[in-house]
């Protein structure tokens, strides 16, 4: 039988998120997902990192008051047919508008969204449904892709709350896990080692790697990935 043993105390957990999902303990999601938070503290009163420019179905999907900023990425692909104002990309086809007045056969860098629906399942579980990527930006030259997506993603160190340290042990074998509280208001389990396990029981708060993911539509609406130890 599995037997937790506390090492520290718990602790409250920050305000100011967004949304709050409150899991039970042992049904945190392993993989570092967090609640959405509202970062009011960032003093930046842009609802935008990007222009006019990004693609109206893109927009559209951030309108969802569920729906939570995820992860970015930088794609090169060519400029294919011209449909008025607009082109395509290839090789995906995606619909952008031509605001660089680019030329068929063009090389261009393409800045692609992918969102997530988060919700508390019956057993108390964060559930987490990913999008699939959308183009919402296109760019002449790397250089420029890369500015605008240096602020969408944000990886910073902070101090967060330590919930406790326990041990668990199945058929002779022994696990350590620590439970953190994020800026947000979520709880994380992480899997640890035993010389982390001897430095964090005695803590309450510890160091850690976050990973914003800002909306671009409304950049004071980020989820916050966690990154792993500072």
């Amino acid at each position: 039988m599995t037997t937790p043993t506390p090492g520290s105390a718990p602790s409250r957990a920050s305000s100011g998120a967004a949304r709050r999902f409150r899991p039970r303990l042992l049904g945190l999601l392993a993989t570092g997902a967090l609640a959405a938070l509202l970062l009011g503290a960032c003093g930046n009163d842009r609802t935008s990192v990007l222009s006019a420019s990004a693609s109206a179905n893109a927009q559209a999907e951030t309108a969802d008051p569920d729906r939570i900023p995820w992860d970015y990425r930088l794609v090169q692909g060519t400029v294919g047919d011209l449909i008025g104002g607009d082109m395509t990309i290839l090789p995906d086809n995606a619909l952008l508008p031509n605001d660089g007045n680019y030329a068929t056969g063009d090389k261009v860098w393409t800045l692609q969204f992918m969102s997530a629906d988060m919700t508390t399942g019956a057993s108390g579980n964060n559930e987490v449904k990913l999008s699939a990527w959308t183009t919402i930006k296109s760019y002449p030259d790397e250089a420029k892709a890369k500015a605008d997506m240096a602020n969408l993603k944000i990886s910073l160190k902070t101090n967060v709350s330590l919930v406790g340290v326990y041990k668990t042990s199945y058929q002779g074998k022994t696990r350590n896990f620590a439970v953190i509280t994020l800026p947000s208001g979520n709880q994380l389990k992480q899997p640890i080692d035993d010389a982390r396990y001897l430095k964090l029981k005695s803590l309450k708060e510890v160091p850690v790697m976050v990973e914003e993911v800002h909306d671009y539509a409304n950049y004071d609406l980020a989820y916050a990935k966690f990154r792993g130890w500072a």
